[in-house]
């Protein structure tokens, strides 16, 4: 590989890291916003007349796992993107970014899991 073509090489690279930990941004946002609405219902306590599925509780659930589902499918599709550039050139370095949307999803997942097994 040329030198100019290296360099193209590295800055979309990068340009798929930077997409990708900007997702990662989104993600943690709608999961945090999402945990911190289920939670402020126990603090500040919630009406008992209500219909189903239309509480702040439920809220905190659908932004959780929306932030949940946007990590995953921008994950998927840096992997896809990867995947081909590797196909193209052959090489590509290690990303932390996919470590760190790892790390996330994880912790989303675990609030999640104390959303819907609290007492």
């Amino acid at each position: 590989m040329d030198k100019p073509t290296e360099l193209a090489y590295d800055r979309t690279w990068l340009a798929y890291e930077r997409t990708l930990q900007a997702w990662v941004r989104t993600a943690i946002s709608c999961i945090t916003f999402g945990f911190t609405v289920y939670k402020l219902t126990d603090i500040v306590g919630e009406r008992a007349n209500r219909a189903f599925l239309t509480g702040p509780r439920e809220l905190g659930i659908v932004l959780v796992c929306i932030g949940l589902l946007a990590l995953a499918m921008a994950t998927i599709q840096y992997r896809q993107s990867i995947r081909v550039l590797r196909l193209e050139y052959g090489r590509s370095p290690r990303s932390t970014a996919v470590w760190f949307a790892g790390i996330v999803a994880l912790l989303g997942v675990f609030a999640l899991a104390s959303m819907f097994f609290q007492p």
